[in-house]
């Protein structure tokens, strides 16, 4: 089975090998019809500490790695 990947925004870097992203998904309102924003923030793990707070970051499902990551940067 095919490991998913999510596109997000660095909004934190200050821990170290790790980032916190966020990442919005958008979908219409069954009811309403109206779209609606979501975002949701996964921490993921930055071995090198290379990306910065603003940057646009492609994430992977992986092992965990400690209590709260379970996803690892793959490419910006």
């Amino acid at each position: 089975m095919p490991k998913r990947i999510l596109q997000g925004v660095v909004s934190s870097d200050a821990n170290a090998q790790t980032v916190t992203v966020v990442v919005e998904r958008r979908f219409t309102h069954p009811v309403l019809k109206k779209t609606i924003r979501k975002s949701k923030k996964y921490r993921a793990h930055d071995e090198n500490n290379t990306f910065k707070k603003g940057d646009e970051v492609r994430i992977q499902e992986c092992a965990p790695k400690s209590k709260t990551k379970r996803w690892e940067v793959i490419a910006s």
